[in-house]
């Protein structure tokens, strides 16, 4: 265990609590909800800044840290899905790509195959960290920029059931965004996949029939 496996650990604890604390709904949630996101989030990038920068990279981490990352977006999606803030249908599309993904990976991996993340995962994980950071704060931003202003223009952004979604609609459009990168970096994770693997994947297969099986 080095520091890096640490942080990731402490993502991983940060989780429950992050979604208790959204769930009951206890006074100031979405000012602290957005806090406890940001602290796990934080965590994501350190620890495999430091695993790399001090050669601590081990195995433990590398099955850790996107478990990890997995189950901070799943636990914060699924709760503002019970908030009634994010569409079901879209954090659905978004959670079945991850397990979608890892599912591949583990195929990659028996393998032999390393398929080296690209820059459409990087940005999903943004879009997805601004989505949920928009969607758990923006109804308090909201109503305080109702209060300061008394002005309900914002209600005009997007359509949602408020008076005025200014950071609500912000964080839809954001989640939109995130959605449509996971559907892009996962067809590319598969196309990738496949092209290094596919004939391989054939062959054995092609192999592995036998001259009697009818359908050989």
């Amino acid at each position: 265990m080095n520091l890096p496996t640490y942080l990731t650990l402490v993502r991983i604890l940060l989780v429950p609590v992050l979604v208790v604390v959204l769930m009951t709904r206890v006074t100031r949630f979405e000012v602290i909800g957005v806090l406890v996101f940001w602290a796990a989030s934080i965590t994501d990038f350190f620890d495999g800044y430091l695993a790399r920068r001090w050669n601590q990279v081990t195995t433990l981490g590398k099955l850790l840290d996107p478990l990890a990352d997995k189950l901070l977006i799943a636990g914060a999606l699924l709760s503002l899905v019970e908030l009634r803030l994010a569409p079901a249908w879209m954090v659905f599309i978004i959670l079945a790509r991850e397990m979608a993904v890892t599912g591949l990976r583990g195929i990659a991996a028996e393998e032999g195959i390393v398929i080296a993340a690209d820059w459409i995962g990087k940005w999903k994980l943004g879009a997805q960290i601004a989505a949920i950071s928009c969607l758990i704060l923006g109804p308090q931003l909201d109503l305080w920029l109702y209060q300061w202003t008394g002005v309900e223009v914002f209600k005009f952004f997007i359509q949602l059931n408020r008076a005025y979604s200014f950071f609500v609609g912000m964080g839809v459009i954001l989640l939109w965004v995130a959605m449509a990168l996971a559907i892009w970096s996962g067809y590319s994770y598969f196309h990738d996949f496949w092209k290094v693997a596919g004939k391989r994947i054939l062959a054995i297969q092609q192999r592995s029939k036998s001259p009697g099986d009818p359908e050989a």
